[in-house]
């Protein structure tokens, strides 16, 4: 993601008035009012004067560098910002990369032991399973027996209440007699 870099801003200077090399404002007051006390014109007329006429003073030719030099450092200022902003991208990109990596190098380790416990689980359920295949089997074999036993004692019952009864041996002898 591209950050937008910092436009360089018009300087107004109306936070700070800056001093000019050489002359103060308090200085030129203090000249125009010894001028006018002397009776004399005052400088200040034929200065805006002359700055009328496009001609500038050695006040705003100061004012003037003064103006460049703080333009200069306002730019120095917004390019360093840029290069500080570019730098903070180029390690925001960096720390994303490595997490990245590191978040995908613990992903993989992750479905690794998820899969390691999944082959555990499943060699469990498949040793469950067989023996409860092998408990099923024994229960069918043993459900066969106990109708092979239900079916022997329903014969046998059969074969009870079928038959006649064995004569005791009172009613043999009176048989006997009989005929």
């Amino acid at each position: 993601m591209e950050r937008p870099g910092v436009d360089v801003p018009h300087v107004d200077g109306k936070d700070q008035e800056p001093q000019p090399l050489g002359e103060s404002k308090e200085h030129e007051q203090c000249e125009e009012n010894r001028q006018e006390e002397a009776g004399g014109e005052p400088t200040s007329a034929s200065r805006q004067l002359t700055m009328l006429e496009g001609k500038s003073g050695p006040y705003f030719s100061s004012l003037d560098s003064t103006i460049d030099i703080l333009k200069k450092r306002a730019k120095e200022l917004i390019e360093n910002i840029n290069e500080n902003r570019q730098k903070d991208h180029a390690l925001m990109t960096n720390f994303r990369d490595s997490l990245n990596i590191k978040v995908s190098d613990l992903t993989e380790k992750l479905e690794e032991r998820m899969y390691q416990i999944y082959n555990h689980h499943n060699k469990i359920i498949q040793e469950k399973l067989q023996e409860f295949t092998e408990k099923i089997t024994t229960i069918s074999h043993l459900e066969t027996e106990l109708k092979q036993v239900c079916h022997t004692v329903e014969t046998v019952y059969k074969d009870l209440c079928v038959q006649p009864e064995a004569p005791t041996s009172e009613e043999q002898t009176h048989k006997d007699d009989k005929c």
